[in-house]
């Protein structure tokens, strides 16, 4: 039996019967509520209580609790900065964006999970992605390239700071500050990298180094790394033959929330 699938973006809107209260409002304490708690809190009947009104009242909005993710992804898109490439590089540009994504998920942690499960269909992720495509199609990618230029960077992004967000959850759970906890967990890393000296070695070398400087260097010098290897793949693009036509039906990147 083929799957059904519907989206909040999709459908007429539903006309509120509940005075003093919008969408708006309900999507603006959502999101407080996962960034307090996280996705396992969210219940539309905890989102009535914060709200001073029953569960039914939300539903008057919004169908279900899965509409109501979308909705709350696509408000987090909207912080996401994409500059235009027209009037700064498309370097800058990228790196303006990647910025924006990683902080945006540190701010909302909850997010890394609605990736592939949420679709990201609404206004502001199919403006973050027109601007973003446009942003490798000025830089001089064609074609496909632009999307995968577009995914590759998100995937870049999404991959640097996923270990970034554990490990602030870790802080959470244990009242240490970054370098208090890297502190105590040297000993374990000590033991662990025994057998192997000249890794025991580094980790002794850099015991003593701010945690948070560090990650922040090493999310810039990735994503230096990425945006040289697009700009040689780019050059050499340039001085190649023309390729022949692309395969009509090759299957586009997903956009955000869909990969």
């Amino acid at each position: 039996m083929k799957q059904h699938f519907s989206s909040v973006w999709t459908r007429e809107p539903r006309t509120a019967k509940s005075p003093g209260l919008d969408r708006a409002q309900i999507v603006r304490e959502a999101m407080a509520l996962l960034d307090a708690e996280g996705l396992d809190a969210l219940s539309m009947r905890r989102l009535g209580a914060r709200l001073g009104s029953g569960a039914t009242s939300i539903y008057w909005h919004v169908a279900n609790k899965d509409e109501l993710l979308e909705l709350v992804l696509d408000e987090v898109y909207g912080e996401l900065t994409v500059l235009d490439a027209r009037e700064t590089t498309w370097r800058d540009s990228a790196s303006s964006f990647a910025y924006s994504m990683r902080q945006m998920l540190f701010s909302h942690p909850w997010v890394i999970n609605l990736v592939g499960t949420v679709p990201g269909i609404g206004p502001n992720a199919i403006l973050l992605m027109t601007r973003l495509v446009a942003t490798f199609g000025h830089a001089g990618f064609r074609g496909l390239d632009q999307d995968y230029a577009a995914s590759t960077l998100m995937a870049y992004v999404a991959g640097i700071t996923m270990p970034e967000i554990s490990w602030r959850t870790m802080m959470g759970r244990t009242g240490l500050g970054s370098n208090e906890l890297n502190a105590a967990l040297h000993p374990l890393v000590e033991k662990a990298a025994a057998g192997h000296p000249e890794l025991a070695a580094r980790y002794a070398e850099f015991r003593e180094i701010d945690v948070e400087t560090t990650r922040a260097l090493n999310f810039e010098f990735g994503l230096t790394c990425l945006l040289d290897g697009l700009e040689a793949r780019l050059n050499r693009a340039a001085s190649a033959p023309a390729p022949a036509s692309a395969d009509p039906g090759a299957t586009p990147p997903p956009w955000p929330g869909l990969q």
